[in-house]
């Protein structure tokens, strides 16, 4: 710990990012201990926490302002989740964090424990201080499944009289300012068919044979989209893409199946509107239908989207650009290719957002995650120099 002037102790951000990585938030598991956690030290500083707990009250958001919350001012936003580590080749502890050659090992410490616990740094300093903007904490819940508890807190930020004016999301791009990502749709499609003895098989109706059938409707529409969609050349992979990521269905090889599930995915850049592709998914569906229910009136695909969150699409002038900007000291700007919850602060509360964190994605998700030590100080730097700002007013 580092010690104030007077002598009262100071969590660093690497002190709560030790803690923050002993709790283990894989999405499947309750958060809530780590809300208590995060509610605990800020109010050590007097700082009040909204907590917004799910149905089962294991799961929570977390909201908390410092300063005067009549203005609007920045908030900091990230997500408590973290995936899974089963099935992964771990060479360190987890759930424990490591430090060897400049590196932080653990989960999360990349996506994004890592810029949480430099947020709450930046928090706990920021209550010392005399802001004249006020800085808003916002953290999430079950990111990682498709941004999924966000929005009761995305419910009660459109309720309040006064909204933050502009948002950083912290997810990893190596501290870039990035103005984008894709939107996406996660669709789950049904195929029905007629079970019958495979010995008979032509007597039956083949859902798997249906399923794929569909399959090849997703990989025309992506071979149309990769040879003549529209483009934005800032990302990797520049156009709208489709996935199909699983398909279930079979109880026995002599069996002909009457069930097939997929389930697939679409992730448009801004040029391309979701709505418009799933009308032309439900064409081609529409079609497959008939042509199966011709003798069997039974048979079909019905298409249902079981998730989805739209993308975020920042002009490269707009204010909070250059804002974020000043704070990293870059001049460059990116769009990512994973999701994150500031489409849905962009889109449905109008907040003007970016993302910009410590660590890369490069990391995420694999065994042996982590964090540069450099990355953690220069999310320090940068949030300080938000402080100032707030200090003297945005």
């Amino acid at each position: 710990m580092d010690r104030h002037p007077n002598g009262v102790s100071r969590l660093r951000t690497v002190d709560i990012l030790e803690k923050l990585i002993a709790i283990d938030t894989i999405s499947r598991n309750p958060n809530i201990s780590l809300i208590d956690y995060i509610a605990d030290l800020l109010a050590t500083k007097g700082i009040k926490s909204t907590i917004l707990r799910d149905a089962t009250g294991s799961k929570a958001n977390l909201y908390a302002t410092v300063g005067d919350d009549s203005g609007s001012g920045v908030m900091l936003s990230g997500h408590t989740d973290v995936v899974p580590v089963d099935g992964q080749d771990w060479t360190r502890p987890p759930f424990e964090l490591t430090f060897e050659d400049g590196l932080y090992y653990g989960r999360g410490t990349a996506d994004m424990k890592g810029f949480v616990a430099s947020a709450l740094a930046c928090a706990l300093k920021a209550a010392d201080r005399p802001l004249k903007t006020p800085l808003h904490l916002a953290f999430s819940y079950d990111e990682e499944i498709g941004c999924v508890g966000v929005r009761s807190m995305i419910d009660m930020l459109d309720k309040a009289p006064v909204r933050p004016a502009m948002c950083i999301v912290g997810e990893p791009t190596n501290l870039t300012v990035a103005t984008g990502h894709k939107g996406k749709t996660g669709l789950r499609a049904d195929c029905r068919g007629r079970e019958g003895h495979s010995a008979l098989a032509p007597m039956a109706f083949n859902a798997l044979h249906l399923g794929a059938d569909l399959i090849n409707v997703v990989r025309t529409m992506q071979a149309e989209f990769a040879a003549s969609g529209a483009r934005d050349a800032d990302y990797d992979v520049p156009y709208t893409t489709l996935h199909v990521g699983k398909m279930n269905g079979g109880t026995a090889l002599n069996i002909v199946p009457n069930q097939c599930q997929l389930d697939f995915e679409i992730r448009n850049i801004a040029q391309d509107d979701p709505a418009a592709i799933m009308d032309r998914l439900q064409g081609e569906v529409d079609r497959l239908n008939a042509a199966a229910r011709r003798e069997f009136p039974e048979a079909g695909i019905a298409i249902d989207v079981f998730n989805s969150y739209p993308g975020l699409n920042t002009s490269p002038d707009a204010a909070v650009v250059s804002f974020v900007k000043s704070l990293t000291g870059g001049n460059q700007t990116i769009k990512v290719a994973f999701g994150t919850e500031g489409g849905l602060f962009s889109s449905q509360l109008q907040i003007p957002t970016v993302v910009c964190g410590p660590g890369s994605m490069a990391q995420g998700h694999k065994p042996d995650e982590f964090i540069a030590a450099e990355q953690l100080a220069r999310c320090d730097t940068m949030l300080e120099r938000l402080l100032e700002t707030l200090q003297s007013g945005l």
